[in-house]
């Protein structure tokens, strides 16, 4: 942890949902020194209290005086919300940590990981932006790697669980498993097609090429965090009948040929993973093991067969944590640590 020796005025916006409900609680966790909370959300749930270390805290309907004395927005409310509320935040003075993608791959906007590009955020103007979850998890785990053999090429395939889409999906698979063991007809509302018991593709927009909207954040995202404009990059992103935390299988092909050994002494001194591997008893990463972890698990690392330079792993992460939640705490843990809470020149959202 930091040494955070100032107090903070901190907002979470869309504090009732799942991403909003983590920010909670890991503020609480890494007892952030706050000076006051205000918890934010859409008329509905206005009203409505939520504890925080022992106290029962007013939901408030967002507004442009909510955010007047506040010095961090945690935003997790969606890109609209995002974009419609960013000049609010800025002008009252405000840093926007935000976890849509409504900014991430805005040219002003730094992207960042804080065990990958830490730095990045010293030059925000108002807003930093929180990388997509399998973006984060994949980052935290090639990043070490990438910093003792250069990456030329990423093939990565996710199995992304139902917490991505929130709370609500994550219901609703539960419910659509008790109605297939019933003989019923799943009910779907949050997927297109019925999760339990089921897989398809990441239901984003498809380009020209092929490639949905998702898989392309991954490749967009990373080269972004990794200053690699030219890193090449190829995603397949799945969805699983998990209730939480997302996997991925990463081919990775390096400049030189890459030891195994080595890449795992990588991986274990590394922060924010874990390697885990029992070859004997074939136990790795699981997505049972990585819910409610901040550390992204990483294991099966070996050789590729096909290529002298490539190695293959297996990662689980908690999407909700790391994937979205803890990287956004961490981030203001980092620019506070810092003092690079204050902007220089706002951005024009």
């Amino acid at each position: 942890m930091f040494n955070l020796p100032d107090s903070y005025n901190v907002a979470i916006l869309g504090a009732t949902g799942a991403v909003g409900t983590e920010l909670l609680q890991l503020l609480e966790e890494r007892d952030f020194p706050l000076k006051s909370l205000k918890l934010l959300a859409s008329p509905r749930s206005a009203g409505s209290k939520i504890n925080f270390k022992g106290q029962a805290i007013a939901v408030e309907a967002v507004s442009a005086e909510a955010f007047k004395g506040i010095d961090i927005v945690l935003a997790s409310a969606g890109g609209s919300t995002s974009k419609q509320w960013a000049t609010t935040i800025i002008e009252a003075g405000a840093l926007m940590i935000d976890n849509s993608s409504a900014f991430r791959m805005d040219s002003r906007v730094p992207l960042v990981v804080p065990e990958v590009n830490p730095e990045a955020a010293e030059s925000h103007q108002g807003i930093i932006a929180n990388p997509n979850c399998t973006t984060i998890l994949m980052s935290v785990a090639l990043w070490p790697l990438q910093r003792v053999q250069p990456i030329k090429r990423i093939i990565v395939a996710t199995y992304q669980s139902a917490s991505g889409a929130g709370a609500r999906a994550m219901a609703e698979v539960k419910q659509q498993a008790q109605a297939i063991l019933n003989g019923e007809k799943p009910l779907t509302e949050s997927f297109p097609y019925p999760l339990a018991f089921n897989l398809f593709p990441h239901n984003t927009p498809i380009n020209e090429q092929g490639y949905c909207e998702e898989e392309m954040k991954m490749v967009n995202e990373t080269r972004k965090i990794f200053n690699l404009p030219d890193l090449r990059i190829s995603a397949t992103c799945i969805r699983v009948p998990v209730l939480r935390a997302h996997s991925e299988a990463i081919n990775i092909e390096f400049e030189q040929p890459f030891d195994v050994a080595e890449a795992r002494e990588a991986i274990e001194q590394a922060q924010g993973v874990q390697l885990v591997e029992d070859w004997n008893a074939n136990y790795f990463p699981m997505p049972i093991d990585a819910s409610g972890e901040n550390d992204v698990l990483v294991g099966r690392i070996r050789q590729d067969l096909s290529h002298p330079s490539g190695l293959e792993l297996w990662l689980c992460g908690d999407q909700i944590r790391k994937g979205a939640a803890l990287n956004a705490v961490q981030i203001a843990e980092l620019v506070v640590s810092k003092q690079w809470l204050k902007l220089k020149s706002p951005v024009a959202a």
